[in-house]
């Protein structure tokens, strides 16, 4: 019988959706981020000139998500859209110096709250966690094949 405490599935989204909530307050009160504006600005920072689809697929959000934090943060400034050379159909996102500037600022609060969230754990169980993490995605992805 299935018992909803004891089914892995279930407790990962539990932990998942605590701990995005978690940090989307403190994004939201420090920064006045949701959760996947935050993921666009991080994706992005790392590969400036990406499309949105390029950006679903990296973050695993749906097509509407992305599209509605990237079209919010092109209005704050944070983001800057340019035609795609290839596609007529796409733009590419890039950060604008204010979006450059406010991951600056984002990006050690967020690795300050990861140290926060994961204290309790030694660097041998982070590396078997984060390995265990890797290794459910390519298993889910086997079950459903990833977006884009």
């Amino acid at each position: 019988m299935l018992k909803l405490d004891a089914f892995l599935p279930y407790r990962l989204s539990v932990a998942s959706n605590r701990v995005s909530a978690a940090v989307a307050t403190a994004y939201q009160a420090l920064f006045g981020l949701s959760i996947p504006q935050w993921r666009l600005i991080a994706v992005i920072a790392e590969g400036a000139g990406l499309t949105q689809q390029a950006l679903g697929a990296r973050t695993q959000m749906d097509k509407v998500t992305v599209s509605r934090a990237a079209i919010a943060l092109v209005e704050r400034g944070l983001v800057a859209r340019a035609a795609h050379p290839g596609d007529q159909r796409a733009h590419l996102l890039s950060l604008t110096p204010a979006g450059r500037a406010l991951y600056e600022s984002v990006a050690p609060k967020a690795l300050e709250l990861e140290a926060r969230i994961f204290a309790g754990f030694d660097a041998g169980e982070l590396a078997r966690f984060a390995e265990m993490l890797a290794r459910i995605e390519v298993a889910a992805a086997a079950i459903e094949p990833e977006r884009g």
